[in-house]
């Protein structure tokens, strides 16, 4: 399959595998819990509740350390990143969630025949298909081949939904997901879990193609940015249209925490970028590097609050939490150095730079720094000095706090790059500030104002596109969605003989796949056969005609000879019969063939044959219905309805 990669031996996809088995793992002692658990609750005997509480206590401590494990697995930051040379901070990557095999063959085979009233043995290879893409989509491939398989089959169960989960029936199954930062395993009937879990892989997935690439390069950053912000709108997307999960990385505390994890990794990107194109070193560029930096600060500091609330806390892993808080400190180190170099390296402005760099000065701080007007500050090389000093100071000081906190993180200190990159900043602040230290200073360093954060290129959160990947009902030989769907209920079909008379077979149809009876005449041939307004015709003589124009069904019954012709039908339970009796009767009197209607038979909203669930809801379905995003196989036709 396109897109899958299952035997990969990459390091990447060695984590994935050690994560499936850590999976395991944690079911299986959970499950030893819950049963240890019952059977003290269940004992009065006190020999028995002692060894019960003994083995409660291994399998807890089991528990422990497997939790520790996936959490060091999920703080293997550095082998999501790209192989280049350069040095780069490294972003923050989410594993795949994991998922048990499904086999759905029995189930699917016996609500075909059930409910649609066909031999389910005939669609064995529909569902083995579907069953293939699902075990498909469980290692996909980090790149765009594997997105679009994610999507393809997010976009096939649409039509599993609309098939087979009746709003008032289960269809028995359960979908088995493992929550990707605490491995702890949900299940649910629901197929709106399968869907939120499958988004949720799409966004992961998307942050790891984000870490890979090589953002030394513009076109590397670019395509980072693009890959944070499709995360960004892939969490959004499911924390808006998906409620109450029943596990923990897709709560909207989680998801919450999550896009703003992505947002603020596309704003680091565009500060990488705008260093990268930073052609000329004049005054006002390094102000806006300053701001820009800043802007990184305050978005990362936002994340490191989401990190530590109380319900979120205990669930992030502390190295995500700390690396965060690194970061924040880290940019807020770099403004203030941005800042010292644009008032120490950069010319005095001249008379004619004065009202522009005044401008971009005035908007620069959060308050105004203390001392001479702005005027004197921006033309006096000593004042500007002793601002840069301030600034310079303000540097070393956010240096030496994000190496203190890193230091307090076992797994970042393991992470030579990010070391290096905290190191090689905080040297070049310290040469920076003995280089413009002069002996004869008396006067106190005074304390810089904070910088004000500003962005040239605000993040973006794209919500995932579905319609890029076009898919077809793999069970459209069941028929159009707009009568065959789970939702409808209908009588078992009816096979009529009809022969020919004067007027014709006596009744007028109506639109495609299937074709509607629009109307019968009273006392003709097909009101006495039993033939209803409102029927749809599934076969003429043998031959299916579900998916059938109105024109072929039309040459199938002109092509009857003498010896008549057979028609299967169905008539929808608690279906009304099509008001049109003003048009038959018009019909009827004019004898003839063409009444006017350009209406094709009703039909419903594509989404609307959502299966609601307890646990999980779609609350946004109207916005998708109005596009045709998945290439459904049948189209809206204008059809006359005619007499025959």
């Amino acid at each position: 399959q396109q897109g899958c990669d299952p035997f990969a031996q990459t390091q990447r996809s060695k984590l994935q595998h050690r994560r499936a088995r850590i999976n395991q793992q944690i079911n299986k002692e959970m499950r030893m819990r819950a049963g240890a658990e019952n059977l003290f609750r269940a004992t009065s005997n006190h020999k028995v509740k002692e060894t019960v509480a003994l083995e409660l206590s291994y399998v807890n401590s089991n528990l422990q350390l497997l939790k520790e494990e996936l959490e060091e697995l999920n703080s293997s930051m550095d082998v999501y990143q790209n192989d280049s040379e350069s040095i780069s901070v490294p972003m923050i990557p989410l594993g795949l969630k994991e998922t048990k095999e499904l086999d759905l063959l029995v189930p699917l085979k016996d609500l075909i025949s059930e409910h649609y009233g066909e031999e389910g043995i005939l669609f064995e290879k529909e569902i083995r298909e579907f069953m293939e893409l699902r075990q498909a989509m469980r290692t996909p491939s980090r790149n765009e081949a594997g997105l679009e398989l994610l999507m393809e089959y997010y976009n096939q169960l649409y039509f599993l939904d609309s098939r087979f989960f009746p709003p008032t029936k289960s269809l028995g199954v359960f979908f088995h997901w493992y929550d990707s930062l605490t491995g702890v395993p949900s299940h649910q009937r629901a197929l709106a879990f399968e869907k939120g879990s499958v988004l949720f892989n799409i966004g992961a997935l998307h942050t790891q193609i984000g870490a890979r690439q090589d953002r030394a390069s513009l076109p590397g950053l670019n395509q980072a940015i693009d890959a944070f912000q499709k995360a960004a709108g892939a969490f959004n997307y499911l924390k808006e249209n998906f409620s109450n999960a029943p596990s923990l990385d897709m709560s909207a505390a989680s998801l919450n925490m999550l896009v703003r994890l992505m947002v603020a990794q596309v704003q680091e990107c565009v500060f990488e970028k705008m260093t990268l194109l930073r052609a000329q070193h004049d005054f006002l560029t390094w102000l806006q590097l300053a701001q820009e930096a800043a802007r990184v600060e305050y978005v990362y500091s936002l994340v490191h609050q989401t990190m530590t609330q109380a319900h979120v806390k205990d669930y992030v892993p502390f190295s995500w939490t700390t690396m965060v808080h690194v970061k924040s400190e880290h940019f807020k180190a770099l403004s203030h150095y941005f800042a010292a170099i644009a008032l120490c390296d950069c010319p005095a402005a001249s008379d004619a730079e004065l009202p522009e760099q005044e401008k971009a000065f005035i908007q620069f701080h959060v308050t105004m720094p203390e001392g001479p007007s702005l005027r004197i500050l921006l033309q006096d090389p000593e004042e500007r000095r002793k601002l840069g000093k301030a600034h310079l100071k303000k540097a070393i000081m956010k240096h030496e706090e994000a190496m203190r906190i890193h230091g307090l993180c076992k797994i970042l200190r393991k992470m030579d790059i990010l070391q290096e990159v905290l190191s090689f900043a905080h040297k070049r602040s310290l040469s920076k500030y003995s280089e413009i230290d002069h002996e004869e200073d008396f006067f106190e360093t005074g304390d810089a104002p904070d910088i004000h954060p500003k962005t040239h290129q605000k993040p973006e959160i794209k919500s995932p596109n579905f319609s890029q990947v076009k898919v077809t009902d793999l069970f459209h030989r069941l028929g159009p969605l707009s009568v065959f769907s789970a939702k409808n209920k209908w009588y078992p079909a009816r096979r009529v003989h009809l022969m020919r008379g004067e007027n014709g077979f006596g009744f007028t149809l109506r639109g495609d796949s299937p074709v509607l009876i629009a109307g019968v005449i009273p006392g003709g041939c097909a009101a006495e056969a039993g033939l209803k307004e409102g029927d749809y015709i599934i076969s003429v003589n043998g031959k299916d005609c579900k998916w059938s124009k109105h024109a072929e069904v039309v040459q199938l019954l002109k092509s009857t000879g003498e010896e008549g012709v057979e028609i299967g039908v169905i008539t929808l339970q608690g279906s009304e019969a099509p008001k049109a009796a003003d048009k038959k009767a018009a019909a009827m009197s004019s004898g003839s063939g063409m009444l006017k209607s350009n209406k094709e038979n009703s039909r419903k909203s594509l989404m609307n044959s959502k299966s609601a669930s307890t646990l999980l809801v779609w609350s946004k379905k109207s916005k998708r219905s109005k596009k045709s995003t998945y290439g459904i196989p049948f189209t809206a036709v204008g059809d006359n309805e005619a007499m025959y």
